[in-house]
């Protein structure tokens, strides 16, 4: 059954606040999220590709030619591509957070990279991005990586029984994840608040502490027989031969083979949509590829001249094509919106010799752009960005600014429901610049890295901060302006030509920062 869009004329032809979007848009069709809206079967599926630490120049579409990317350029080939498309952080935790609650993560505490037995930092009685489309009759669900955290409390997590509360009490029906990232323990999926294939009779044991259970091997003793050998940090645990943040024993039935990751996570995507085709469903597919460790399945080492983290690149190009070919299997492929970015920008040496520095060759993860993951500047912020809905986008260029953290407002006005004052405070509503009816979104964006920036229209602030007393005060930085039509890399400071626009910018980010947008 052909599904088609609501209520998305003319009300789609300018950009829209949230406020206009409830006048507008919704009209008698909206509902509040106390209920389910109406005509849920006329909604498309959501099928949001969320990839790890790929950068901007890391796709055949934005200029990569060492890396081959056919399935991800299927998709802007098919759909409408943001050269201005921004996640919220340079790091992944906090951009999931803003993604998924519409609130920027820098202002609530606890919203920096978490470690692997974090408690969950998303309150469960918000509003959600999963929780929004629930309410509007959708199946949600998550195949991938969460690293919003587990738990609550102040005792320990139990990693032996129910492992809660998680993406279910945050709105996902359904979940298939790894707690944390790859690179820190534990090293084993979760299926609905259980660990997949753990056995009584070996239960597991989580410490990020300074010491190693008795008798485990670790990163250290061990490092001459690691498969592969750490630059940083990420010599705690062994798991697979591979030496991890945190240490972790016990639960070795359980265990991932970090080879097989990928392969597993599209397994359960593609049996997700199978499961759920015959009524609207949102899943949220967040893969590890392309974050350390890089350990390709052995299909794809070779496949680049880059090492593994080009190998993973094909990898993970490889499952959005699974993705796609099942939506066309199922004759899913118009009734569905595929959104395809990334939680931050790209880094090389990430705390393991991989190569990914030796053999990075004329290749640009970045792009043109200055910086990657951990950095204020637009390499760890600004992602590859695509939205696919046939029959209903047209493909093309879109020049609009559009953030990640707009998805719950946006995708709220899709669905029919209009959100509470207190919901999604950041997010704004920007559908018609998704769906191409527009070709403006956000006049501004914040992005966050230890530092609050914003962009407004073509310019972007960067604050400076004074000296500071102490051995290890942070050090005196000179405020920044970039003119971002014509220096994408950032590499001239205009604040001293400009002071005006300067001036302008940094009341508006006092503003923004003290209160929700």
């Amino acid at each position: 059954m052909k599904r088609v869009p609501l209520l998305l004329a003319a009300a789609l032809t300018v950009p829209l606040n949230l406020q206009a979007a409830d006048a507008l848009w919704l009209g008698a069709h909206a509902a509040p999220l106390g209920r389910p809206a109406v005509q849920t079967k006329n909604r498309p599926n959501i099928l949001l590709i969320y990839a790890d630490d790929l950068g901007y120049g890391d796709v055949g579409f934005n200029g990569a030619t060492a890396v081959k990317t056919p399935n991800v350029d299927r998709l802007a080939t098919e759909g409408l591509r943001f050269n201005n498309g921004y996640c919220s952080s340079s790091t992944c935790t906090p951009s999931r957070f803003s993604m998924l609650t519409g609130e920027y993560a820098f202002r609530q505490k606890g919203t920096g990279v978490l470690p692997g037995d974090a408690k969950l930092i998303i309150p469960t009685d918000r509003a959600t991005l999963p929780s929004i489309l629930k309410k509007a009759g959708y199946a949600t669900g998550i195949v991938g990586k969460w690293h919003l955290g587990l738990g609550a409390g102040k005792e320990e997590l139990d990693w032996n029984a129910e492992i809660k509360p998680g993406p279910r009490e945050v709105g996902f029906e359904y979940s298939f994840i790894m707690a944390a990232t790859g690179d820190r323990v534990p090293c084993v999926f979760i299926e609905n608040q259980r660990i997949v294939g753990l056995e009584a009779s070996d239960p597991i044991e989580v410490s990020y502490g300074k010491t190693p259970y008795p008798g485990e091997p670790n990163g250290v003793s061990e490092r001459d027989q690691l498969k592969m050998d750490w630059s940083e940090g990420h010599n705690m645990a062994v798991v697979n031969g591979i030496g991890r943040i945190g240490y972790m024993k016990g639960g070795k039935a359980a265990l991932w083979k970090d080879e097989d990751m990928a392969d597993t996570f599209t397994r359960k995507g593609v049996e997700f949509i199978e499961s759920h085709k015959d009524k609207p469903f949102f899943l949220y597919f967040a893969t590890h590829d392309i974050h350390v460790p890089r350990v390709p399945n052995a299909r794809f080492v070779g496949k680049t001249t880059m090492g593994p983290r080009g190998d993973a690149i094909v990898q993970f190009d490889a499952c959005v094509g699974e993705l796609l070919a099942a939506l066309d299997r199922l004759h899913l492929s118009e009734d569905t919106l595929v959104i395809f970015t990334s939680d931050n920008g790209p880094v090389l040496d990430d705390g393991y010799k991989d190569d990914a520095v030796e053999k990075l060759g004329n290749h640009k993860p970045a792009g043109p752009f200055r910086g990657g993951k951990y950095s204020i500047y637009e390499g760890g912020t600004r992602m590859p960005f695509v939205v696919r809905w046939p029959g209903r986008v047209t493909p093309g260029v879109s020049e609009a600014i559009v953030s990640q953290v707009d998805f719950c407002a946006s995708f709220a006005a899709l669905a029919g429901l209009k959100l509470g004052p207190e919901d999604a405070p950041d997010s704004i509503n920007v559908m018609p610049a998704l769906l191409g009816d527009s070709r403006t979104g956000r006049d501004h964006v914040l992005m966050h890295s230890g530092i609050v920036a914003i962009r407004h229209g073509k310019w972007k602030n960067v604050p400076g901060r004074p000296a500071a007393n102490g051995p290890n005060a942070p050090r005196a930085r000179d405020e920044e302006l970039y003119d971002l039509e014509r220096d994408l890399s950032e590499s001239t400071n205009v604040a001293a030509q400009h002071p005006d626009v300067a001036a302008r910018l940094s009341k508006e980010l006092d503003q923004l920062r003290a209160r929700g947008e």
